[in-house]
Parts: structure tokens; C-alpha cells; sequence
């Protein structure tokens, strides 16, 4: 398995990111990906945020300590380049493939 190729979770918390920028931070992600149907604990998505990190897929950022954090600072997300189009192959292998199956994605409103 290479580098670029990421998993379906992987691809959603992508997603997650590029749908929540500027503010893709832990909490907003586990949020994001609970109201798209997908429940996940937090272990499980800083796990899958240090893998992509790892991959060059997103990048972080610690933000500056607030007070009603208790003094803690956000460590903000964004997805790089590498990341967009790790994002766009999976989209076009989806694409390639829904014909196979009969799914219309355009009639279906999804892209």
C-alpha cells in the first residue's frame, strides 16, 4: 500500500477538515464526522490526524492558550496540497467506479 492511498475514515476526517476550515480542531471534527453519521471516539481521530500528518496529507498549528480552556491551546488542522489531491483520487476512483453499480451520483444530488 502507498503513501498517497488513504483509508475511508481517513477520507472522511479530510473531508471534516476541508468542510470545517479555518476551524478544524479536535472537537469540531468529531462533530462534523458524528452529523454525517459517523460516531468515532477521539483516540481514534488523533490516531488517524497523526497518520495524515505523518503522510504530509494535512498540516497543524497550536493556536494561542484561552482562558475558558483552562489555559490550553486548540491545535488547528488544514489539509495540504498533497492532501486536496488524496482527497480529488478517491472522489475520481468513486466516480469511476459508481457507473458498476448504478448510482447516479449527479441525480442523486451528492456531487
Amino acid at each position: 500500500m502507498s503513501d498517497d492511498y488513504i483509508g475511508e475514515f481517513e477520507e472522511l476526517v479530510l473531508l471534516a477538515i476541508l468542510k470545517l476550515a479555518p476551524d478544524a480542531y479536535g472537537t469540531t471534527i468529531i462533530e462534523a464526522l458524528g452529523d454525517a453519521g459517523r460516531k468515532t471516539s477521539i483516540g481514534a481521530l488523533y490516531a488517524t490526524l497523526s497518520r495524515l500528518e505523518q503522510k504530509g496529507l494535512i498540516s497543524s498549528w497550536m493556536a494561542d492558550p484561552t482562558a475558558e480552556r483552562g489555559g490550553r491551546a486548540k491545535k488547528y488542522l488544514k489539509v495540504t496540497a498533497n492532501g486536496d489531491a488524496a482527497v480529488r483520487a478517491a472522489h475520481k476512483s468513486r466516480r469511476r467506479l459508481a457507473p458498476s453499480f448504478g448510482y447516479d451520483y449527479e441525480s442523486e444530488g451528492v456531487i
